[in-house]
């Protein structure tokens, strides 16, 4: 699988805090996306969603800042590499779709690789 240096468009891979549907609505609009859900990673400790995520190339969305942020201080520290983290709160389908589409069309995955966002960045501004 090519890592996320290799490619210009970020493709995503969703935890389980995101439901599953967001990753078909994203593949709807040809974005490289799945989700936990598809793969049958549920259950699973947050670092390893995270070690699937980056052995595939993927950023990751959760909903889980609380145990991402702490991770993706860790694995800074070790020097160990990732696609991204995407940090999002609890919000409408239809709202985290538009944020998601927005993070996809304004960010490159080498723009994303190893860095920690938060998708209330990228809601419309008033």
């Amino acid at each position: 699988m090519p890592s996320s240096r290799d490619k210009l468009f970020i493709a995503l891979y969703t935890d389980e805090d995101i439901t599953p549907k967001l990753a078909k609505a994203l593949r709807d609009r040809e974005f490289d996306a799945v989700s936990a859900y598809e793969v049958g990673n549920i259950e699973l400790p947050d670092s390893a969603h995270l070690d699937f995520a980056a052995a595939q190339g993927r950023a990751i969305l959760t909903c889980n800042a609380r145990h991402y942020i702490p991770l993706f201080k860790e694995r800074y520290q070790e020097g160990r590499e990732h696609s991204g983290i995407i940090v999002t709160n609890q919000i409408p389908f239809g709202e985290m779709l538009h944020r998601i589409l927005r993070l996809l069309n304004t960010l490159t995955a080498d723009e994303m690789h190893n860095q920690l966002r938060h998708l209330g960045e990228f809601a419309e501004r008033e």
